[in-house]
């Protein structure tokens, strides 16, 4: 008898075809954008990949469901943002925005960082934004346990240089861009905010058992944004892009522990931490990394690139069978392709075993070529008809790729390289 998650796992690859359509296009990072926004903080509950349902609270935007992570805030770079807060629990919320300048609030009751809303009185919050970069806004009304219990988003501050550029700096550029706000849950801690037995909650006995991405833990992770499968949780977090595209990945640290995140494919390049261009009288002081250790509170902004630069091989196939050229721009790729013109039409430098002696796997096209096809057998493939290469993005603690010591879960999620043309620009 097939298990949920054989179910799910299906279903979410189905989906992942449905991406790869001639033109098919990702939105940019979802979320609201301001700079005036209406946030109610509310109760309801999360679905998680081995079946489990968890109470949560959460930001709503105005009268929509409450959402974990909160609903993602977009504003520019010197916009007078406001953000007034309605309260449906039954205890004190509020809002704190790290990084911030000058934040002021207006109604409630005063508490220990800020001003708090209770049913009936709810509470604006204004400020100026400040620089550019990814930050976080959360509860800081008894955060550890608020934040826990799902009081958490992020704030994007985009550059008046443009929304293609990450900072107002022309490195910064990027073709597409995705979010990847990494949290973990004690579910224990939200049965007992559920019984209202607060009195028995102890912080420091937090044991959490599932980990997500946005929310989601893997393979949801892959589903699209705004899935009806998720009403609580609108943001997936599939990564597609062209070859040679510049992706920027915003990581945000939303919980209580560390989260050591990995990007297969390339080393990436890290270009800022919370919030702040690295650089130093006016050098850029980007580097390469491998694995980013997302702490609590932190953000870190990556650019990631996949070339296929010096695989040893041409990657499109030899041009017997996929017949197409390569003309070297001043950086040695076509300019239309992007494809690697050193590595041009030389064959794979392998031979591959016979379709009889293996074992095909429901995204192997019959090709090990970007864009490629070959023969199948009945019944295999058809979940990747244009041949994508595909690189699981994750976290590198392997308890974090597990819910509920259950693999695969967790925190884990998938990028794909998909040949040029199949996805519009953004």
């Amino acid at each position: 008898m097939t298990s949920l998650k054989e179910k799910r796992s299906i279903w979410i690859l189905a989906m992942i075809a449905l991406l790869l359509l001639p033109g098919a296009a990702l939105a940019a990072i979802p979320g609201i954008t301001g700079p005036s926004f209406n946030l109610t903080a509310k109760s309801g509950s999360i679905i998680v990949d081995d079946g489990s349902v968890i109470y949560m609270w959460g930001y709503a935007n105005g009268v929509a469901q409450m959402q974990y992570p909160g609903p993602t805030l977009i504003v520019t770079e010197g916009d007078a943002v406001t953000i007034t807060l309605t309260n449906q629990l039954t205890v004190p919320v509020s809002i704190v925005f790290p990084g911030q300048t000058g934040v002021t609030a207006a109604g409630g009751t005063l508490g220990l960082l800020t001003n708090e809303a209770t049913i009936g009185t709810p509470v604006t919050y204004s400020f100026t934004a400040g620089q550019p970069g990814t930050y976080t806004y959360y509860s800081g009304t008894q955060p550890e346990l608020q934040v826990e219990m799902g009081l958490i988003g992020t704030l994007i501050v985009r550059p008046i240089m443009g929304p293609k550029f990450a900072y107002n700096d022309a490195t910064t550029a990027f073709d597409r861009e995705y979010l990847f706000f990494l949290s973990e849950v004690d579910h224990l801690v939200h049965q007992k905010a559920l019984l209202k037995k607060f009195d028995q909650i102890n912080n420091t006995d937090a044991y959490p058992v599932y980990w997500f991405i946005n929310g989601r833990a893997g393979m949801d992770t892959v589903v699209g944004n705004g899935d009806p499968m998720f009403p609580s949780q609108p943001y997936g977090a599939l990564v597609a892009m062209n070859p040679t595209e510049k992706v920027l990945v915003r990581m945000v640290g939303g919980g209580r522990d560390l989260h050591p995140l990995h990007l297969h494919g390339n080393h990436s390049r890290l270009i800022a931490r919370d919030g702040r261009l690295l650089e130093s009288a006016g050098s850029i002081l980007s580097e390469g990394t491998f694995t980013v250790s997302v702490g609590p509170g932190q953000t870190f902004d990556e650019l990631f690139t996949w070339t296929g630069k010096d695989v040893g091989w041409d990657v499109f196939g030899t041009v017997d069978a996929n017949p197409h050229t390569c003309t070297p721009d001043p950086d040695g790729f076509d300019a239309v392709t992007r494809e690697w013109c050193a590595d041009h039409n030389k064959p794979l430098p392998v031979i591959l075993p016979d379709i009889k002696d293996i074992l095909l796997g429901p995204l192997y096209t019959g090709s090990p070529l970007l864009g490629g096809a070959g023969t199948l057998p009945p019944g295999e493939g058809g979940f990747n008809p244009f041949n994508a290469y595909a690189f699981m993005w994750h976290s590198h603690s392997e308890k974090e790729l597990t819910s509920n010591n259950i693999f695969p879960g967790g925190m884990l999620t998938w990028a794909l390289v998909v040949p040029p043309g199949v996805l519009a620009p953004e």
